[in-house]
C-alpha cells in the first residue's frame, strides 16, 4: 500500500510539473507583446487616422497580461469614436487551461476571446462563435521590430473576415 501511495504521489508531482511547463509555455509565447508600443492606424473600414500608445504588462503577480491603450490626435469619420480607450486582460481560468482574454472599452463593448500564439511572433484573439452578432478577431504580429495589428469582424452567415482597424508601431 505504501508503494502504491508513493507511486501516486510521484505521478501527481510529474503531472503537476508538466502542467506548469505547459502553462509557462503559454505565457512565454505572448512575451513578444510586452512593453509600450507607439502605433499609427493605417487602414481598415473605420478609415480612422490616429496615433496612440498601448502597453502590455504583467499584473497581479504575473497571473494577468493587461493591455491598456489610448489614442491621440485622432481624425476619422463622424461615426468613429476618436476618444477611444480600452482594456484587454489575458488570463487563465486554471492550471492547464488555455489562455483567454476579455476586452472592455469606453463605448460599453465587452468581447470574450480565446487566445493562441501560432508562431513565436504572432498572437490571435478570436471571439466565441456562439455569441450573437458578429465574431471578432484581434491579430498581432511582430515583424522586424514592427508590431502589426488588425481588429477584424466576421458578420453572421459570412466566412470572410473584414478589417475594421489596422495599425503598426514600434516599441518605445
Amino acid at each position: 500500500m505504501k508503494l502504491i501511495t508513493m507511486f501516486a504521489l510521484i505521478a501527481a508531482g510529474l503531472l503537476n510539473a508538466q502542467t506548469l511547463s505547459t502553462d509557462k509555455e503559454q505565457w512565454s509565447a505572448l512575451g513578444f507583446l510586452e512593453g509600450t508600443w507607439e502605433a499609427r492606424t493605417q487602414g481598415g473600414a473605420s478609415k480612422a487616422n490616429a496615433v496612440g500608445t498601448y502597453t502590455f504588462e504583467k499584473e497581479l503577480g504575473g497571473h494577468i497580461l493587461a493591455r491598456h491603450s489610448s489614442a491621440d490626435g485622432c481624425r476619422g469619420p463622424a461615426d468613429f469614436d476618436c476618444d477611444h480607450g480600452d482594456l484587454l486582460y489575458i488570463y487563465q481560468d486554471g492550471a492547464a487551461q488555455p489562455l483567454k482574454a476579455i476586452y472592455f472599452d469606453n463605448e460599453g463593448h465587452v468581447i470574450h476571446y480565446s487566445v493562441s500564439a501560432p508562431t513565436p511572433t504572432s498572437a490571435v484573439f478570436i471571439s466565441d462563435p456562439g455569441t450573437p452578432g458578429p465574431r471578432f478577431r484581434l491579430l498581432y504580429e511582430l515583424r522586424e521590430g514592427n508590431m502589426l495589428g488588425k481588429f477584424q469582424m466576421q458578420m453572421p452567415g459570412k466566412s470572410e473576415w473584414a478589417s475594421y482597424l489596422e495599425w503598426s508601431g514600434r516599441k518605445k
